[in-house]
This record gives structure tokens, sequence and C-alpha cells, in this order.
């Protein structure tokens, strides 16, 4: 059998019309075929490929129906259409046999795969968020990861990872030299921008800086068109409490899942 290698897709883009809704019902993907094309890494050079000698091979006209973004990066993958068995396909070979790789848009899995975890979650958009910025915010780029590493580590807002700073825009608030809070935008799907890793050094928390910042990185969303959104554990109910006050209101109750890709070779 022959396995298939994944790399960055670059050129060939993939199809948003595949999300089967709403862009933000299957955001990682939607952010995968829309504006962080460029961090997609697919299946493409092992595809069935009736134009060649050996019926497989780069085909120009393959369009990919799984995609993750880079390990580095984010933890996230995406199908374009999770009733689609050929995309859980091309995700086993994607990720792997034996893995264990985040998913989103799904609320179930096919026979031969395993839920490893799932999480109920809850998606909030902006509705009447008052978005400005914020004086004492400072832009955050590769050289303070790992000052945003240790802040995440210490307040657990979710997955950060050594390249997820490249997703879009973070902005942090220093004190004494030391970087006490920070947020930023995380997925891209057209339209719309994820406020994410929002979170506060536990010895500066009730002062206000998560609110701050949320506002700061949604006046950046809004002046470029985008609508700011985010998502959190349903279960995180101050969190929900924040974000509601601020102007978020509920879309749809996702879940944050985790899957297994079933052992054996994956042709």
């Amino acid at each position: 059998m022959t396995r298939s290698t994944p790399h960055l897709l670059e050129e060939r883009a993939l199809d948003p019309r595949s999300t089967g809704g709403h862009v933000l019902d299957n955001p990682v993907w939607s952010a995968l075929s829309g504006p962080h094309a460029h961090f997609a890494v697919t299946v493409t050079d092992a595809v069935p490929n009736p134009g060649s000698s050996s019926g497989l091979g780069p085909d120009p006209d393959h369009v990919p129906r799984a995609a993750r973004y880079p390990s580095d990066v984010a933890s996230f993958a995406a199908l374009a259409d999770p009733a689609d068995p050929r995309s859980w396909a091309e995700l086993a070979v994607l990720a792997g046999p034996g893995s264990v790789t985040g998913v989103s848009g799904v609320f179930s899995v096919p026979d031969g795969w395993e839920t490893v975890w799932s999480v109920p979650g809850v998606q909030l958009v902006d509705t009447s968020l008052r978005a400005e910025a914020d004086p004492e915010a400072v832009r955050l780029g590769p050289a303070d990861v790992p000052e945003m590493l240790a802040l995440v580590e210490l307040a657990r807002p979710g997955p950060f990872l050594r390249r997820t700073v490249e997703l879009g825009t973070y902005l942090g608030i220093r004190r004494e030299g030391r970087l006490v809070a920070m947020a930023g935008e995380r997925l891209r799907p057209p339209g719309w921008t994820e406020i994410s890793a929002v979170c506060t050094h536990p010895e500066h928390r009730g002062g206000g800086l998560a609110t701050r910042l949320v506002r700061a990185v949604a006046a950046g969303i809004r002046d470029r068109g985008d609508v700011p959104f985010l998502h959190t554990a349903a279960a995180n109910a101050d969190a929900i409490r924040l974000y509601e006050s601020l102007g978020f209101t509920l879309r749809r109750r996702p879940s944050f899942m985790a899957v297994r890709v079933p052992a054996g070779e994956v042709s």
C-alpha cells in the first residue's frame, strides 16, 4: 500500500463551500480554506489520480477534504464535510495510524475511530461589544513567545503553542517590564476573527486587564471589517458571564473533541 505524505498547501486552495452551512459551524475548515490557507497542511501527493500511470500521485484537480494546522501553530484539524467518509479517510492519512488529533465541527466519529475526549463548549459572537484601542497594550511577536508561553502555563486559557502568535495580532500589558496579561487572534473564517488566549497572571486578576485587551483586540478586528467571536468551555461560567457582559451573544454549542485514528496502515 502507498502511504501519502502531507505537506504545506500553498497554491492548491481548499473548497470553502464544503463547510455545509455557516462558516462558523465549521470554523477551522473555514479558516484553513480561507484567510489561513497558507497554514493548511493537507494530503496532496498520493491521492487517486486516474490520469497517472499508477492511478496515484499529485492531481492538480484534487481538492482536499481534510486539513490541519502545522503542529507547532495549532492543534486543530478539520473536515470539509464530517458526513463524508472520504473526509475521514483523508484525515486518517494526514494524522497517521493510531495518532490523536483535535478535530473541529464534529459531534460523532465513524466506526473504528475513538473519541479520546470531548468537552462541551460555547461559541459566542460580538453583537454589542464596545471595541476600543488601549494605550497600555503592546503588540506581541515572536521575541515575546517565551513570556507568552510562561503566562499561558500559569493562567491556562487553552492551547497556545510556539508559533500560535503567527495566526494574528496578539496584544499584551506589562507591569514593571513583565507580561501580566494578553489576548489575541486565532481562527479566521472569512469575515470573522476569533479572540483567543485571553489570560491574566494570577497576581494581577480583578483589575479589568482581560476586558481591556478583549476590547483592544476587537478594535483591530473591526478595523479590517471582520466580526469578533470566541469559544470557551461550557463549564467556564465566569468567562461566559464576562463575555456576555461585554456584548457577546451565544451562537451555538460545539464540542471540543480529540479523536484517535484507527490503528493499522492507512492507504
